[in-house]
């Protein structure tokens, strides 16, 4: 099984890298490939104790890694709508590809609406009222 999710793993980073390669000339910008640093510091927060300091350094480190899991995750979900012929990714493909991927322990989790609706909150960008 472990092999298996290697060969996984594997095949999604060469995917990655062609269509990166594929992409030729048009750069991406790293701001719209990264998930915004002040999400991950607040859901990073969430799990520490009220006077823990997180730094820049893990705060970055952080979203680079969790950006390339939404890819690999996003990638693998896009990869059975091609096959199925359909052209958008909904919610069961991206519980589907965590299972598919060997993360099956998080799928149940994610399909329960309060879940759903805490990374809602976690993601949203929080808006300055006193203006």
């Amino acid at each position: 099984m472990a092999d298996h999710h290697g060969d996984q793993v594997e095949r999604r980073r060469q995917q990655l890298e062609e269509a990166a390669a594929a992409a030729g000339d048009q750069e991406i910008k790293e701001q719209d490939r990264l998930l915004p640093i002040a999400n991950v510091g607040r859901i990073m927060k969430q799990i520490l104790p009220p006077n823990a300091k997180i730094s820049k350094e893990a705060k970055e480190t952080m979203q680079e890694c969790v950006s390339e899991f939404i890819s690999f995750v996003t990638g693998e979900a896009s990869d059975k709508c091609h096959k199925e012929k359909r052209k958008t990714v909904n919610g069961d493909d991206v519980c589907w590809a965590f299972g598919s991927l060997g993360f099956d322990d998080y799928v149940d989790p994610m399909r329960s609406s309060s879940y759903a609706s805490s990374l809602h909150r976690l993601l949203t960008p929080r808006r300055n009222l006193s203006s």
